[in-house]
């Protein structure tokens, strides 16, 4: 679907049409991946089994990360504070901000993230899901975290919050 403005034309993405990537513990569907006219977007609707790890603590130094629980629980770090996001709940995490999730313990989540502006972030999430699998080097990771604006670092907190699961 689009509209006759090219410059600002829609994009539709069907459910049946969404490119899926799934690993042990979560289901990725990539629904949006965009660099057009004022930065683009990237959305994709994650579902995270009971105990799923999600991903470590991490920040964007371009893109505002946010988040939408569509259902469940979801356990986030924000900075130094670890918090919950049950359904209905939105979160906004600005650049620079450390941050981890997954879900919350004893509880399953289903979370639309969107990242703005895009940077053609499906080649990164395609690329977890491959190291998630077993079937690609968790190194590549490392070696693309400024392509994908995606920078590890280490949390004690975090780390805490997952050995007390």
């Amino acid at each position: 679907m689009t509209s006759n403005d090219t410059k600002h034309a829609a994009l539709l993405t069907r459910a049946a049409e969404a490119e899926t990537s799934a690993d042990p513990s979560s289901v990725m569907t990539l629904l949006a991946d965009t660099d057009g006219p004022g930065g683009g977007f990237t959305a994709y609707r994650s579902t995270f089994a009971e105990g799923a790890v999600g991903a470590p603590a991490h920040f964007h130094t371009k893109a505002t990360e946010l988040f939408f629980v569509i259902s469940g629980s979801l356990q986030v770090l924000v900075g130094e504070e670890i918090t919950v996001l049950d359904a209905g709940d939105f979160l906004a995490i600005p650049p620079h901000t450390p941050h981890a999730f997954a879900a919350a313990p004893g509880c399953e989540a289903d979370v639309l993230f969107t990242f703005t502006p895009g940077m053609g972030r499906f080649d990164y999430l395609r690329l977890l899901g491959s190291v998630m699998r077993g079937e690609a080097d968790p190194k590549k990771i490392a070696e693309s975290s400024e392509r994908y604006d995606n920078h590890y670092v280490d949390s004690a907190v975090w780390r805490e919050a997952l050995a007390a699961r």
